[in-house]
Parts: structure tokens; C-alpha cells; sequence
């Protein structure tokens, strides 16, 4: 992949699509890469110049010595955007590409020309929740997170989606990715996360097409969650996806893709 050096940090991506073409950049969730797209950009590359962003020690880009919060990442977001002269682009993000997308909207809009939100949140960890990330983030950078997938799984991917074949070995080939990253590096993204602040205050200046999806069964961020954010979004759409979970690009990828074909098309 290719990689650019951004606030003192490596950061991989891949380019993908017409260079003429509207752009539309996506944001991965938290223990994942842009490969969790690669479906939509599969089905949309031929129109659209589709770029993914590997967050600092996630998928090909490295660790960093520092700079892991979501203020830094959305930097990151920014810089990739403008050294590639992508602007105006389609966000597409997933939870913690979300949180990213919504800072990115609130504060720097005039590089966007949408934004698409995936099972996500405005909101700040609650204390139970963090601290038991905090917890999981620690023993998997002693023991490595394959000893922890019975209480990881769940909360990335639905039921439906767990007890479905294919799906297990689509959930198999995460392990597989999740398991080559850097132990230090998952830990500190997860305190990132797990340490954001919220933004629910910043969606009132969100001016750009808005979409928000998210699966019906998502238990990391729950229906509510985007709920509370197309009701603060100035003509945000809601859309729930049934039989799903947290990882809606990947689980229910045709539904995913004909909400961003339609949606992408008028905005």
C-alpha cells in the first residue's frame, strides 16, 4: 500500500478508481483496516476514486509514538486529503471512522461533499463500558487478542452473522488481520477510543448531505446512538439495517452498498 508522513506519523492507504472521478474516502472502525470496505469499493470504484485510510497502527500503517485521539486522527483525516488534492470528498465511516467523519464535518466542512456514518456515536464512553476496553486493551497486548475473541466477537458482529458460515469465515479472516497488529498499538487505539470526547454539541454545524446507518443489532453502538445524531444533523437520513450488527460493511454488504449507491448518487 501506498503511505504518505503525516503529523509525525506513517499513515498507509489505498487509491482504488478513476482519478477523475468524485472521491470518496472511508474510515475504518476500530480493530479493523480498509479492507472492511472492500466490498463497496468492489461495486463502486468504477464511478467513484475510492480511498481508505489505515488509522496509526491499524492494518498496513505502523504504530506511532503518540497521537492515537480522535482530535489527531481527524489531522490525519485531513492531511491525507489535502496532500492527495481530494477535496471535496464522500466520507464513509465506520464507528471509529465515524467518530472521525463527524468531527471532520463539524470542523473542517468545506472538505467534504458528504458524509455517511455507520454504526457510530457522538456520545463519550460511558465509564462501565471504557473501563472494560480499558481492561480488554491491557491482558490482549500480555496474552494477544485471540485469547479474548469470546467476548470480542459479540460485540463486533450480530448474531445472524456469527452463527452464518460464511460468516465465520469472513469473522476468521479478521482474526487472522487483527491478530498481525502491533499489541501496543491496538491498546492505545482503544484508549483512544475509549478516552474521545463527545460531539453532540459540534452536529448542529454539520451543513453537508448526511446519512446514517445503522444495524438493528449492533450492541457497541446501539440504534439510539444514531438516532440522537440524525436528530441533531440539519436533513440527516436514518436508515436501520435489519439482521445486523456492528460491522455493517461486512455483514450485510449489498444493503450497505445500495444505501451509499443511492444515496451517493443525489448527494
Amino acid at each position: 500500500m501506498p503511505i504518505i508522513d503525516v503529523n509525525e506519523a506513517t499513515i498507509a492507504y489505498s487509491d482504488t478508481g478513476p482519478r477523475d472521478a468524485q472521491p470518496i474516502v472511508f474510515g475504518h472502525g476500530l480493530l479493523f483496516s480498509g479492507w472492511m470496505f472492500h466490498r463497496q469499493i468492489a461495486a463502486l470504484s468504477d464511478r467513484y476514486r475510492c480511498v481508505t485510510i489505515d488509522w496509526r497502527g491499524q492494518g498496513d500503517s505502523p504504530p506511532a509514538r503518540t497521537g492515537y485521539d480522535m482530535d489527531t486522527l481527524t489531522g490525519d483525516a485531513v492531511a491525507l486529503i489535502e496532500k492527495l488534492e481530494l477535496a471535496p470528498v464522500h466520507w464513509v465511516g465506520l464507528s471509529m471512522g465515524g467518530f472521525i467523519g463527524q468531527r471532520l464535518a463539524a470542523r473542517h466542512g468545506e472538505l467534504l461533499r458528504s458524509l455517511t456514518l455507520l454504526d457510530t456515536s457522538a456520545t463519550a464512553e460511558g465509564p462501565k463500558k471504557s473501563g472494560r476496553q480499558r481492561l480488554l486493551a491491557r491482558v490482549q497486548q500480555v496474552v494477544g487478542i485471540k485469547a479474548l475473541m469470546s467476548q470480542v466477537k459479540p460485540l463486533l458482529w450480530g448474531p445472524e452473522f456469527r452463527a452464518d458460515p460464511a460468516g465465520r469465515a469472513m469473522i476468521d479472516e479478521w482474526v487472522r488481520r487483527v491478530s498481525r497488529m502491533d499489541r501496543g498499538a491496538v491498546r492505545d487505539a482503544v484508549f483512544g477510543v475509549t478516552e474521545r470526547q463527545p460531539v453532540t454539541g459540534e452536529l448542529c454545524a454539520i451543513t453537508v448531505p448526511t446519512l446514517v446507518v445503522v444495524g438493528a443489532d449492533d450492541v457497541s453502538t446501539p440504534v439510539a446512538e444514531s438516532e440522537r445524531i440524525a436528530a441533531a444533523i440539519r436533513g440527516a437520513e436514518l436508515r436501520v439495517v435489519p439482521d445486523c450488527g456492528h460491522t455493517s460493511s461486512l455483514e450485510q454488504p449489498a444493503a450497505i452498498t445500495a444505501l451509499l449507491e443511492k444515496f451517493l448518487a443525489d448527494a
